[in-house]
């Protein structure tokens, strides 16, 4: 029936809605506190993720992830990233640092991750 039917697919819908929780990497936490991980304006991606260098009054230096290039950025230019911990996490308001970067990224890892919804 109808009702059997929507009942049966809850199960299966979770694994588009929910993370694994049990999933907490304390390396990936420490390493995103010593790298001082940020976001950057990116051509091709919109941002991305980047590691504060040094600081010269209103310009960065940074480090791209990607590919290691050191870039000159402006401090305005800048968005904080936010810990592992908050990872494809659910309610974007849960986020720490609750930025256009943040939310993109985070969009993008549930979508790629199957959590579409």
């Amino acid at each position: 029936t109808m009702a059997q039917k929507s009942g049966s697919q809850g199960g299966e819908a979770d694994a588009f809605l929910f993370v694994d929780k049990t999933f907490n990497n304390p390396l990936a936490q420490a390493d995103w506190s010593a790298k001082k991980l940020v976001w950057v304006p990116s051509e091709r991606n919109g941002f991305e993720a980047a590691s504060v260098k040094d600081e010269k009054g209103d310009e960065v230096i940074v480090e791209l992830v990607e590919n290691g290039k050191k870039v000159t950025v402006n401090k305005d230019d800048i968005q904080k990233m936010n810990p592992p911990k908050f990872s494809k996490v659910e309610d974007m308001a849960e986020l720490t640092c609750l930025n256009e970067a943040s939310v993109l990224h985070n969009l993008r890892e549930r979508y790629y991750s199957g959590l579409i919804y």
